[in-house]
C-alpha cells in the first residue's frame, strides 16, 4: 500500500476492515485494484441512487447532482474505482469518490465510504 499525504485521521477499525477484506492477500498494485474492484462490486447493491458532494476535473457532474449508479465499470479499467451512471438520459462513469449513496442498506454505504475514506487518506493502488 502507498502512502501519499493523508488527509483525514486514521480510522482503525475502518483499516482494519480494508485490509482483511478488499486488499488481503494484494502484494501490489495491480492485485490492490482487482481486490478493491471485487469487494466493492460485492458490497454494493445495484442501481441506487446518489448525490455527487465534490466537483471532479475529469466529471461532467457538479456538486447535488443526482444519479442513478447503474454498476461498477469494466474490472479491465482500473486506474481507479469508476461506477457507470445514468444522469440526464446519459450513461457515462465518474469516480466513485465523487458520490453518496442515497436511500441504500447499510453495506453499500460502508463499501462507498470505506473507499472515500481510502483515497482521502491519501492510498493509492
Amino acid at each position: 500500500m502507498v502512502l501519499k499525504m493523508g488527509k483525514i485521521e486514521k480510522n482503525q477499525e475502518r483499516e482494519e476492515r480494508i485490509i482483511m477484506e478488499a486488499i488481503v492477500d494484494a502484494y501490489g498494485s495491480e492485485e490492490r485494484a482487482a481486490g478493491w474492484y471485487y469487494y466493492l462490486d460485492d458490497k454494493m447493491k445495484f442501481p441506487f441512487e446518489a448525490s455527487c458532494i465534490k466537483k471532479i476535473k475529469s466529471s461532467p457532474l457538479n456538486e447535488g447532482e443526482k444519479v442513478t449508479v447503474l454498476g461498477m465499470t469494466d474490472e479491465d479499467d482500473l486506474e481507479g474505482i469508476y461506477v457507470n451512471v445514468q444522469w440526464k438520459n446519459r450513461s457515462f462513469s465518474v469516480p466513485l469518490e465523487q458520490l453518496h449513496p442515497l436511500d441504500v442498506d447499510e453495506e453499500t454505504v460502508e463499501a462507498v465510504e470505506d473507499w472515500q475514506y481510502w483515497v482521502d487518506r491519501g492510498y493509492q493502488f
